[in-house]
């Protein structure tokens, strides 16, 4: 069977961060929230969050700005948010003694987490019938 090529765009810039000790569910509404911003306001947003998770988060964007820094020299104040998002890892499972000998189950999720830029290239302005 043949490899199909996949077309890639020049204007990426990617970071995986693998282990992130949290859910899906708590970081997928962080990071819905910054897509489609500027970079510099996005780590300023994160910075004056109170979520825990939010720190990691900071750490994941600005090593996707040194990439594109400093693999593709890219200028860092024309980058935004492509795409955030999220995916499961594994789950610790620890037990807790309760009454009668029984055990409860604690799950201890943790996540990957994978944040895509680009550059913005300036869109030519279009005013319609009106000019």
């Amino acid at each position: 069977m043949p490899k199909t090529k996949k077309i890639v765009d020049n204007k990426l810039v990617k970071a995986v961060n693998k282990n992130v000790r949290s859910s899906t569910r708590k970081l997928k509404p962080i990071l819905r929230s910054l897509v489609g911003k500027k970079v510099d306001m996005a780590i300023r947003d994160l910075s004056f969050s109170e979520k825990r998770i939010s720190k990691d988060i900071k750490k994941t964007i600005s090593s996707a700005v040194a990439n594109a820094e400093n693999n593709y020299q890219y200028d860092i104040d024309k980058l935004i948010v492509k795409e955030a998002y999220c995916g499961k890892q594994i789950v610790m499972k620890r037990f807790r003694a309760r009454a009668k000998g029984r055990a409860s189950e604690i799950m201890k999720p943790y996540s990957n987490l994978t944040i895509i830029l680009t550059e913005k290239t300036k869109e030519s302005e279009r005013h319609g019938s009106k000019s």
